[in-house]
């Protein structure tokens, strides 16, 4: 059965329930901490005498650390196991959570580079996981629900932010977030326990090992978003072209790229263009942008709905289609901001869902998977780390957001065509 092919060890049953709510809850962290200054960025820049584009380096710090860092977050992976790694970024995050919290710019940017260098190894490390521990038929599943969480850690901190910090301060409202990485890092040293007890070998569950064979053609047909699963030739083999000959890597590259940039973009800037454009407060701003999170939470899982009922091809032209409407909805009709914002939320959260299935349908072990993880965030974020000052200096050049959200649509059009190219790609290659 098709169920019964990708049981990693130790995995099994409650062991991988574990497993997925360790990952989930960690994902918590991986976004929430950077977004969290966004909302009362304009506090920061009065309280601390900086520009807008000097901002915007909080936010691109640890994107920028995401790009550099990516290919010793591989390396990390590899030396302390899969679990280990997943632990080390909690444990970094919680400490750079504490560092920005010490008065001064200079303590705050460097909080923010130790969260980005954290995170940066939960960013590879669990796509690996998920490959390892999912069965194939619900990777697509179990990599949604993982980004809707990374959506969710957005959404309390960009609609809670303003409120605590109204009562204890922006500084202390930061902190306030560290009870998730907390907890997440109470419910994976539980897993590490059970692990542990159970005599696991995390370096080597993460030695490259293949993927079992595929029992039967209807077991290949089983998968529906991530397709079918090559079938191993053993350690260390290659099939077909090797990963950095393999062009569907590189195009998924180039399309994480443009979506990073956007996001990320926005994901700094949100909340002042709302506020410019639509002369609201900063809680009002926070609220839409929370929505903006919010809806992403539940269009994290419009991917693999549709990839059950439809052709692949079909999510990856909406995920376009969606990042479209945000970008030129904004431009034409700024006061329609949900609805457009409700578009984007689903391009950008089912955008990542295409994009890491499709790493872990094509990747034939662990270590291939972490490679091509590796390679495709640490281009993308590269290109990421640059768009908000970017977008912050083209803003204060302008004196307005024309020009930004102009820039932003060109990105998107190209996103839209190499996504779409990968998809077809992939789903037309050898398997």
């Amino acid at each position: 059965m098709a169920s019964d092919r990708r049981i990693a060890p130790g995995a099994a049953g409650g062991a991988a329930g574990l497993v997925i709510a360790g990952i989930l809850v960690a994902a918590l962290s991986l976004r929430g901490p950077i977004v969290s200054s966004t909302p009362v960025l304009r506090q920061i820049e009065s309280d601390l005498g900086i520009g807008a584009a000097t901002a915007g380096l909080l936010t691109t710090a640890p994107v920028l650390m995401f790009a550099l860092l990516t290919p010793v977050a591989a390396l990390v992976i590899r030396r302390a196991g899969a679990e280990l790694a997943l632990m080390i970024t909690l444990t970094g995050v919680l400490l750079g959570t504490f560092l920005r919290a010490v008065p001064g710019f200079g303590w705050m940017l460097a909080g923010m580079i130790v969260i980005g260098a954290s995170i940066t190894v939960g960013n590879v490390v669990i796509p690996v996981i998920i490959r390892r521990d999912v069965v194939p038929e619900r990777v697509a599943l179990v990599t949604a629900a993982y980004v809707a969480m990374l959506n969710a850690g957005s959404l309390l901190t960009s609609l809670l932010t303003v409120p605590i910090a109204s009562v204890i301060g922006w500084n202390l409202a930061l902190v306030a977030w560290s009870v998730i990485t907390i907890a997440g890092m109470l419910l994976w040293g539980l897993h590490l326990r059970r692990a542990a007890a159970r005599g696991e070998l995390w370096g080597e569950r993460f030695s490259g090992a293949q993927r079992p064979a595929v029992a039967s053609v209807a077991d290949r047909e089983a998968d529906t978003l991530t397709g079918p699963v090559p079938v191993p030739l053993g350690r260390g083999a290659t099939q077909g072209v090797s990963m950095f000959r393999n062009p569907i890597p590189w195009m998924l590259l180039l399309a994480f790229a443009g979506q990073a940039a956007v996001y990320y973009g926005f994901a700094t800037w949100l909340p002042t263009l709302i506020a410019d454009d639509l002369g609201v407060s900063a809680a009002a701003a926070g609220g839409l942008t929370a929505f903006f999170h919010g809806v992403a939470v539940v269009g994290a899982f419009i991917v693999p709905l549709l990839a059950r009922f439809t052709p692949r091809i079909v999510p990856a032209i909406a995920i376009g289609a969606s990042w479209i409407l945000l970008t030129l909805g904004m431009i034409i009709a700024p006061e329609w901001a949900a609805v457009w914002l409700s578009f984007g939320a689903i391009g950008h959260a089912g955008g990542f869902v295409v994009i890491f299935s499709t790493i872990v349908a094509i990747a034939r072990s662990d270590a291939e998977a972490a490679g091509m993880s590796a390679l495709v965030q640490g281009g993308g974020y590269a290109a990421a780390a640059l768009a908000a000052p970017a977008m912050g200096a083209l803003h204060e050049v302008t004196g307005g957001w024309d020009a930004v959200l102009l820039a932003s649509l060109v990105v998107v059009l190209a996103y839209c065509v190499l996504l779409v190219a990968a998809v077809i790609v992939s789903w037309r290659a050898p398997r």
